[in-house]
């Protein structure tokens, strides 16, 4: 149960401290450390001795701490005591449950980690909690939690888990509002299994706990074609009317709290073709990593691009004129307006490839789910409308691996070897201007990647 210590800050408590990359940090003030939050807690006192091995040898060192300073470590893993809580439901929407057969064994570890929750903003059921992880939550003071809640009714939230002894959520978010910390909710739904009256009641009584409850985040359930369990994606129709119910709730909750409290993910509005809301909608929540306003950040930060960088002269003279862009089905249509506009401020020839994802099956839209192999096939198959691409720009939700690799192991470079051109990773349209300007640090040449060993039909 000890930190291994992999950067240490200038001028901060570790450095004056004396330690070293490589150290391994075992505890502060007496408290052996479970993780970086333990790091961070007991780190806040004015006096600290700071148990570390270095070299094989144990030592302690007494320093003082300033107002403020920083203790100014980055750990190697965030958790020190075991690598992450595995989860104990079985939700037939899971989508470790439904990845595709043969692929690295850490796609398939259920992960349910409070302390994950605390640190990234990842989404837990509470189910997998000890008498120690709620004493710990409460004195630690862990807030905000991000928890998935599927549904309110007890028996109809056990279906969801498809785990008959999770307990009640709502009587686990009043505890936690008792002890002062503050949940971020969301609820997947899933057509004929918690829609219907079942989301109605849960949203009104996540209601009942704001604004210790600070937000529900409605999603549409993505199913795989792996997926096993005779469930089914949304119809264009139904989305429509959850745009139709969560803008119903929208105004009952503004009117009573002074914010929307419900809202839907950005999926939702692409599906249905609906322009998304703007930033003022979203009452400052930063929940882009759940889908919520990911969409409209885009878009704003093309405005801001066009107007500051495009039309200022930022693609006079562009080292590439030509450049395909890839992207997911789901958000194809969106790129492609963008992408017809960038064009016509400037001396660029841009296309749009959306991807299908025959990996997971053509339910799977979202960028963040596209496997290299797709990528390198389609792009080979693809006949260009207009002029030959010269440059390869890749969604870089694709590679958040720690490694930049995408889900079934490709890396940036592999990609550009196997369709010889150059591939640049990219988030943003002012991403893109760097790319066609030649400044961007995440391109990829083809000659310096290695050759690709596989047939880019294969699955694995």
């Amino acid at each position: 149960m000890a930190g291994l210590i992999q950067h240490v800050e200038a001028g901060s408590v570790a450095a004056q401290a004396g330690l070293q990359p490589g150290d391994v940090l075992v505890s502060i003030n007496g408290h052996r450390l479970r993780d970086v939050i333990d790091a961070q807690f007991y780190a806040a006192d004015e006096v600290l001795i700071l148990g570390f091995v270095h070299a094989g040898q144990e030592h302690t060192v007494t320093v003082r701490r300033k107002y403020n300073q920083a203790l100014g470590i980055t750990f190697a893993h965030p958790t020190f005591d075991v690598d992450i809580r595995r989860c104990n439901n079985l939700c037939p929407f899971c989508f470790v449950l439904q990845n595709a057969p043969r692929m690295r064994r850490s796609l398939y570890i259920k992960d349910d980690d409070y302390r994950y929750s605390f640190l990234f903003g990842h989404f837990v059921t509470l189910t997998n909690l000890s008498d120690e992880d709620w004493a710990r939550i409460a004195e630690q003071r862990l807030t905000p939690l991000y928890v998935s809640v599927h549904a309110t009714d007890l028996e109809v939230r056990r279906k969801c888990l498809r785990n008959p002894n999770a307990p009640d959520i709502m009587a686990q978010l009043r505890w936690l509002a008792e002890h002062g910390i503050e949940t971020h909710t969301q609820l997947v739904i899933t057509p004929g299994l918690n829609d219907g009256e079942h989301l109605e009641r849960s949203v009104h009584d996540l209601a009942t706990l704001y604004p210790a409850v600070r937000s529900v985040s409605v999603v549409p359930v993505g199913l795989t074609k792996y997926h096993r369990y005779g469930h089914r994606t949304h119809t264009r129709a139904e989305a429509e009317h959850m745009l139709k119910q969560v803008a119903r709730w929208q105004a009952e909750f503004l009117a009573r709290f002074g914010v929307r409290f419900v809202y839907a993910t950005d999926e939702w509005y692409l599906l249905t073709g609906r322009a998304v809301p703007p930033k003022r909608a979203y009452d400052g929540l930063t929940l882009q990593a759940n889908g919520l306003g990911m969409v409209r950040d885009f878009l704003d930060e093309w405005r801001r691009v066009l107007r500051r960088e495009v039309r200022a002269g930022a693609l006079h003279r562009p080292h590439y004129r030509k450049a395909t862009l890839v992207t997911a089905t789901l958000f194809a249509p969106t790129l492609v307006r963008v992408a017809r506009e960038m064009a016509r401020e400037a001396s660029v020839v841009l296309e749009v490839l959306p991807i299908v994802n025959t990996a997971l099956g053509e339910t799977i839209t979202v960028a963040g789910l596209l496997h290299g192999r797709d990528v390198i096939a389609q792009l080979r198959a693809h006949r260009f409308t207009r002029e030959e691409s010269e440059l390869i720009v890749l969604p870089r939700l694709m590679f958040d691996h720690p490694d930049r690799i995408a889900l079934d192991d490709l890396s940036p470079g592999d990609i550009a070897r196997a369709v010889g051109k150059p591939v640049v990773l990219a988030d943003t349209m002012g991403d893109v201007v760097d790319a066609l300007n030649k400044q961007s640090t995440l391109l990829f040449e083809p000659e310096e990647a290695e050759a690709v060993p596989f047939a880019v039909s294969a699955v694995r």
